[in-house]
């Protein structure tokens, strides 16, 4: 009896296991994913660089995967007057703007978001 109860405990642990990585590889394993798909990705509409006047560097403090690399960009690109490039690895991320902004800009944008805005370029 002892032997068939160990036996389904292991079962329902590989059946947990394959279920984690079917979802891993359907949603991508980032950490705002959740087992969820990820938001779809907003692409700016005026992809002419010659438009945006003004550059910044933003660092971000709580970037620690692609779907926050995504979050990040979706909030800062769906403006229409920005133009936003996250890089995990730096922990920062490019923003070109049509109008001159500043910290208190930058800050409500980032108010809804999880992630910290440490500093600006």
């Amino acid at each position: 009896m002892g032997n068939v109860i160990v036996i389904l405990i292991i079962i329902a642990l590989v059946g947990l296991g394959v279920l984690r990585i079917y979802r891993t590889v359907r949603y991508g394993g980032s950490c705002c994913s959740s087992g969820t798909a990820m938001d779809k990705k907003v692409r700016v509409k005026d992809r002419n660089k010659a438009n945006y006047q003004f550059s910044y560097k933003l660092k971000v403090d709580g970037m620690v995967c692609s779907g926050c690399v995504r979050r990040v960009e979706n909030a800062l690109n769906s403006d229409g007057n920005l133009w936003a490039k996250a890089d995990l690895e730096h922990k920062e991320v490019r923003v070109l703007s049509k109008k001159e902004m500043g910290r208190e800009d930058f800050a409500q944008l980032f108010k809804e978001l999880p992630y910290t805005l440490l500093n600006i370029e």
